[in-house]
C-alpha cells in the first residue's frame, strides 16, 4: 500500500504548511516543482518565464494555505489550478495567444525509427492542433499532466464526469484527425 502511505505524507505535509513549517513548504515545493515547471513550460516562452510562473503560484499558494480543503482532486490538482490562472494571466499582460502543449515524442533507436517517429510525431501533432482549446487543455492535463479526472474538474471548475465525457470525445476527434492526415483506419 506505498500509496496509500504517498495520501498520507501529503496530507500531513499540507497540514504543517497550514501551520506554517517551512520545511513542509520546502518538501512540497520540491515534490510539486517538475510537475508544475513542466506544464508552464509547455506554455511559456523560456525555462527562465516558466521557473518564475511556478514561483508566483507557490507564493500564491502559500497565502490561500489556510482556504485549501481536500475535495477529492488533491493537492497537486489544487497548485495546477493556480499555476493556470498565472500562466493565464501572463498570457494577458503580454497579449499573446495562449500556445498549444507539444506530446513529445520517445526516444527511437536507429535512423529508420527516428524517422518514422518524426513522421508520427508530425502527424499527432498536426490532429492536436486540429481540436479545440479545450480540448486540448482537457488531454494535456488528463494525460500529459496526469491529473485525475476529479483534478481536471477542480482546475476547469468541471465535474470529474464531465471531464471525462471532453477527454473520451477529444481523443475520438484526435483518433479521427489522425487518421484523415494519415490515412490509418
Amino acid at each position: 500500500m506505498h500509496g496509500d502511505k504517498g495520501v498520507h505524507d501529503e496530507r500531513h505535509l499540507v497540514a504543517l504548511a497550514v501551520a506554517n513549517d517551512p520545511d513542509a513548504w520546502e518538501a512540497l515545493y520540491r515534490r510539486a516543482y517538475p510537475g508544475l515547471f513542466a506544464y508552464a513550460r509547455r506554455r511559456l516562452s523560456s525555462d527562465d518565464a516558466a521557473d518564475d510562473a511556478v514561483s508566483e503560484a507557490m507564493i500564491r499558494a502559500l497565502d490561500r494555505i489556510a482556504s485549501f480543503t481536500w475535495q477529492g482532486a488533491g493537492f497537486d490538482a489544487w497548485l495546477t489550478g493556480i499555476l493556470r490562472n498565472v500562466v493565464l494571466e501572463a498570457y494577458r499582460r503580454d497579449r499573446r495567444p495562449v500556445p498549444v502543449a507539444a506530446f513529445v515524442a520517445g526516444d527511437p533507436g536507429g535512423p529508420l525509427d527516428q524517422v518514422v517517429a518524426e513522421e508520427e510525431h508530425v502527424a499527432v501533432r498536426a490532429a492536436f492542433d486540429r481540436l479545440a482549446r479545450h480540448e486540448q487543455e482537457v488531454l494535456e492535463l488528463r494525460l500529459v499532466q496526469g491529473l485525475s479526472a476529479e483534478g481536471v474538474g477542480e482546475v476547469l471548475g468541471r465535474g470529474a464526469g464531465a471531464v471525462r465525457m471532453a477527454q473520451s470525445r477529444a481523443v475520438g476527434r484526435l483518433r479521427t484527425f489522425y487518421e484523415e492526415r494519415t490515412g490509418a483506419v
